[in-house]
């Protein structure tokens, strides 16, 4: 059964680096042909699909959110990491790691980011 933890800091302040890391357990980041997907979900919006990274190391953003934020690995750990830089308090939302791209079958149980001073 793969499992997918999401974590990272509850609060960040406006302007600061967020970075949450995603520790898969069950299965690895590295088996083929396998995709790790970031998605949020503003308050009272819907869920945004952020990016992903493939089993491969290869990355693709949504071509909305591209420029914003950043999506990493760390294989030895079997974790995935996005960071965005700058934030706004628009970046505030529940912040989901799952495993897919369009088609999401496990998901983490979604982290909280609050961006405020």
């Amino acid at each position: 059964q793969v499992q997918l933890q999401e974590s990272g800091p509850g609060l960040v302040k406006p302007s600061q680096t967020l970075s949450l890391t995603c520790t898969v357990s069950g299965g690895s980041i590295t088996t083929n042909y396998y995709y790790w997907s970031w998605i949020r979900q503003p308050p009272g919006k819907g869920l945004e699909w952020i990016g992903y990274i493939a089993y491969s190391g290869s990355i693709y953003y949504s071509p909305s959110l591209k420029s914003r934020f950043s999506i990493s690995r760390d294989t030895s750990k079997n974790q995935f990491t996005l960071q965005l830089t700058s934030v706004t308090p628009e970046v505030t939302a529940v912040y989901y790691c799952a495993r897919g791209t369009t088609m999401l079958d496990y998901w983490g149980k979604g982290t909280l980011v609050t961006v405020s001073s």
